[in-house]
């Protein structure tokens, strides 16, 4: 398909399985206009392809494209010291693994290398509409600390870390200045001025999670209290959970109002241990994401990140500390592995999408296949590779 195609203003997706929040329809088909999904039909019925270009998707599946709140590069290019232009080749590699949406997520750093990578986000915002093709959307950017816990530092630069005394501290950091750009921080509240760092970052609008914590109980409640309610990579960075002190796992599974994020690689949590996960908590309060670093999607091998050596070696990764250093899966490896567990498409998207997307409060526009919402679409064949996405219904990859 050529880009001139990728342009057209209206597009009729036909027989392919679509998986909604109400459920999977079956050779269906999907109209899409002026960026948005137009009209859905129902099983089996097809809808007026006057003046559309159709696409023939039977035997495919569509979902809702994957948001990844979390991710630190791939192909070569780590976010934190990327030129604008490696962005938008990390957001085309990301679309042809049906990710529509991401966050540029920063590691513990000096403020100039923060600067300097927040000034690349923002030109990249600035920039994406404009790409043709299309590519993943960034949608602003995940600090990852640096108000975390040296203890829990997993392949975090604990000489970066830092504690909250006033809000100073907090408007170091550079921040993106576009509208609309979502923020969103890991920290531990146990550090040195954690609790008020969660109810600062709460009230300008930040989304704040746990992360790279060893908070006890009292500490965890102050911080929900506080404003936040969400957990970064589950299980990992975090004392595990035991008989006697069941500590952030534990809070974290039996608190209606608090969700979790998961790295699904097999590697940083078992997969007996992500099944316990999504079923004490719910596909509705699990989001996966990838915590890719830049060697994903380059293979195993020996690669420079954040200063040190990372090997990657069947598909995990280590540093010269022998920590786990990020993972090298995508968001489509990531809902592969929870479909192997057992998992339908329509919790999967759930996952992979419409928590994503509320998470980040932009549930009206992102996250699942309605009408009026922007096409953001990945159409899965039966191996579950990506055959076509979508991205505010320009096509950003195709294989059909």
């Amino acid at each position: 398909m050529s880009n001139t195609d990728s342009e057209g203003e209206k597009l009729l997706l036909q027989g392919a399985r679509i998986v909604t929040p109400d459920g999977v329809r079956e050779g269906a088909s999907l109209s899409v206009e002026h960026q948005r999904i137009a009209r859905l039909s129902s099983d089996g019925e097809d809808l007026d392809a006057h003046s559309c270009q159709v696409l023939d998707l039977r035997g495919l599946t569509i979902l809702p494209g994957f948001i990844d709140v979390h991710i630190h590069g791939a192909v070569g290019v780590d976010v934190m010291e990327a030129r604008t232009e490696e962005l938008h080749t990390v957001a085309r590699f990301l679309a042809r693994h049906g990710v529509t949406a991401w966050l540029p997520t920063l590691v513990p750093a000096p403020l100039d290398d923060y600067a300097r990578a927040v000034r690349a986000v923002e030109q990249l915002l600035d920039e994406q509409d404009a790409q043709t093709p299309a590519a993943a959307r960034a949608l602003g950017l995940h600090y990852e600390g640096p108000f975390v816990n040296a203890q829990q530092c997993g392949a975090l630069r604990a000489q970066y870390f830092r504690t909250y005394s006033a809000a100073s501290d907090l408007n170091a950091l550079a921040t993106v200045e576009r509208a609309n750009a979502a923020h969103m921080m890991t920290l531990a509240p146990e550090i040195e001025g954690g609790v008020e760092l969660v109810r600062e970052l709460h009230g300008r609008g930040w989304v704040v999670s746990i992360g790279h914590t060893r908070a006890t109980i009292e500490v965890l409640e102050q911080a929900r209290i506080a404003g936040a309610r969400h957990m970064t990579h589950f299980l990992n960075a975090m004392p595990t959970l035991h008989q006697r002190d069941p500590g952030p796992v534990g809070w974290g599974l039996l608190q209606d109002d608090i969700c979790v994020d998961l790295i699904a690689d097999g590697v940083h949590t078992d997969p007996l241990m992500l099944q316990l996960v999504i079923r004490c908590k719910g596909a509705e309060r699990v989001t996966l994401i990838s915590d890719s670093v830049a060697p994903a999607g380059l293979g195993d091998g020996e690669y420079r990140v954040w200063g040190e050596t990372i090997k990657v070696s069947d598909g995990r990764t280590s540093n010269e500390r022998g920590s786990i250093a990020g993972s090298v899966i995508t968001m489509l490896d990531a809902a592969r592995m929870v479909s192997s567990l057992g998992r339908g498409w329509q919790e999967i998207a759930r996952m992979a999408s419409l928590n994503p997307a509320r998470l980040l409060g932009i549930e009206s526009e992102y996250g699942s296949i309605e009408a009026g919402k922007r096409a953001d679409l990945a159409a899965l064949d039966g191996e579950g590779r990506v055959r076509l996405t979508l991205v505010g219904g320009r096509v950003a990859f195709t294989d059909l």
